[in-house]
């Protein structure tokens, strides 16, 4: 099932696509307002978050296809976090933008993942609303990259990310890490969470990209996240151990899809994102 939270006129609502439509669940308990207060639900009833939301779903009312346009952020993340260097394609264009390349070869190598900050709700955005680029960077690029949705230290759902990254800032020193990747509008998450149990293997997904500028296409590609290094349990598994963190949390997965190195994004660009099972999340660009 896909769970979008939409912000209307009346309120935040929470829907789900059960694949017969768009039901609307907080027409039928009025307390479930987010994705996590389904996971919540869930959990004091000791079910699935999908049982729960089939039962209320029986006889929801259901909403026009046009109501989606009103998703936000798909997930109230306390915090976002991101793994790196989990594609044999990213580790080489890491070492292709750094001064000190043999630091990505031995993350991609390592047991240990890279697992970095990405953003605050402050600093992330939902879908058709405006990623930033850095006024101070003269490179910058999305990475578009599977999310696992947490609750806790468990593993609820799935949704779309664009790691938005100033690789010039990040080239010119590993330690200015944090300015390349934390910054304004840095983070789009959507457009909806797609439940752990209704997805059968997270690590054969498609997953593509195309960045558009006016009537042209600039870039298209796609691979498939059977390409990542790493399973989606072990970098949860690092990024919760010896960490406390919030109560819901979404962890990037890293990227295969890196635009050429002469490329870099202008404001008005459109970004779109797509993952087989999840769905599509576009995002204008604009500078921060």
């Amino acid at each position: 099932m896909r769970y979008y939270q939409l912000a209307g006129s009346d309120g935040r609502r929470l829907a789900v696509d059960d694949g017969d439509g768009i039901a609307d669940l907080t027409a039928m308990k009025p307390t479930l307002e987010t994705f996590g207060d389904l996971v919540g639900a869930a959990t004091i009833t000791d079910v699935g978050a999908d049982e729960v939301a089939d039962r209320l779903a029986a006889d929801a009312p259901r909403l026009e296809e046009t109501t989606l346009e009103e998703a936000t952020v798909p997930v109230d993340a306390g915090e976002v976090w991101a793994a790196g260097v989990t594609y044999e394609i990213s580790e080489a264009a890491r070492e292709e933008e750094s001064t000190m390349p043999e630091m990505y070869l031995d993350v991609y190598d390592n047991e240990r993942p890279e697992i970095f900050f990405k953003a605050t709700p402050s600093r992330t955005v939902g879908p058709s609303e405006a990623v930033g680029i850095r006024a101070d960077s003269e490179w910058d690029v999305p990475e578009p990259e599977l999310g696992i949705v947490l609750a806790g230290e468990e593993i609820v759902g799935y949704t779309i990310g664009n790691d938005m990254s100033s690789r010039s800032i990040e080239g010119e020193n590993p330690l200015y890490l944090p300015q390349a990747k934390v910054y304004d509008r840095c983070c789009s998450l959507g457009p909806c969470v797609r439940s752990a149990e209704s997805i059968a293997d997270p690590h054969d997904l498609e997953m593509w990209m195309e960045i558009r500028r006016g009537e042209e296409t600039l870039y298209e590609d796609a691979t498939n996240t059977g390409e990542m290094a790493r399973t989606v349990e072990e970098l949860a598994d690092y990024y919760t151990k010896h960490n406390t963190v919030p109560e819901q949390s979404v962890l990037l997965t890293g990227t295969s899809l890196v635009p050429e190195n002469e490329f870099t994004l202008r404001e008005g660009d459109i970004v779109e994102i797509g993952i087989e099972s999840i769905g599509t999340l576009s995002n204008p660009v604009t500078q921060v």
